[in-house]
């Protein structure tokens, strides 16, 4: 049984082979062999850290769009928040798709309605910084403020930035420094933004809501 098991498929790959031939497919052969091995459409995980580093576009160029039918289809039919996130983008940039910003922002705000926190942040930013939608940093304040409390530091950081620059409500002051005093960062960069950031709430905060929202536990 083994040896008729090891040798059919071979015979397989012959019979294929003496086909392609005999139908002047040797081109279009060698065309495959040059793309290289299929690549395996991206975890779930794997893709929310791409997209949490901010190099899903990128990676999707990288793989030379072999993944696109797969995207499409775990954005369309199965609905998963990453894969509608990710799809959405393309579509928002043209990247490796046909550019189409109004469908690529509806299917960032079905992630975004799914609780993803990546789309939360983006429209956030979309709105606050007039990118492909009209500025509104009023309406951007309520995105970056869920993302913000699902714990995406760049909202948080965003959300503390429209807080000082009079947007919003004095209201959210507290939980925007919690947010940022429990936040956690490597990027020294990002380190020193929230302390100054901390900084200018703090001069419009009084004491005792300071030492509150230093002992609340925050959790996402």
């Amino acid at each position: 049984m083994a040896i008729k098991v090891k040798s059919a498929p071979m015979k397989l790959k012959n019979l294929a082979a003496s086909l392609m031939l005999a139908f002047g497919c040797a081109s279009a052969h060698a065309n495959v062999v040059d793309v290289g091995e299929p690549i395996p459409i991206y975890t779930e995980a794997q893709l929310i850290k791409l997209i949490n580093q901010n190099k899903h576009l990128e990676q999707i160029k990288a793989d030379n769009c072999q993944l696109v039918e797969d995207i499409v289809a775990r954005a369309t039919r199965i609905s998963l928040p990453s894969y509608e996130y990710l799809y959405g983008d393309m579509l928002a940039w043209g990247v490796c798709v046909d550019q189409d910003v109004e469908l690529g922002l509806y299917y960032i705000e079905n992630a975004a309605h799914q609780g993803l926190p990546a789309a939360l942040e983006k429209l956030g930013s979309y709105y606050s910084r007039g990118t492909l939608v009209q500025q509104d940093k009023e309406r951007a304040i309520p995105y970056l403020r869920e993302a913000a409390a699902m714990g995406n530091i760049n909202a948080r950081v965003h959300l503390a930035e429209l807080l000082l620059r009079d947007y919003g409500s004095p209201l959210d002051y507290e939980d925007a420094y919690r947010w940022l005093y429990n936040s956690v960062t490597a990027d020294k960069r990002m380190h020193k933004r929230i302390s100054v950031l901390r900084q200018g709430l703090e001069r419009r905060m009084p004491q005792n809501i300071i030492a509150r929202a230093k002992k609340r536990d925050t959790f996402w």
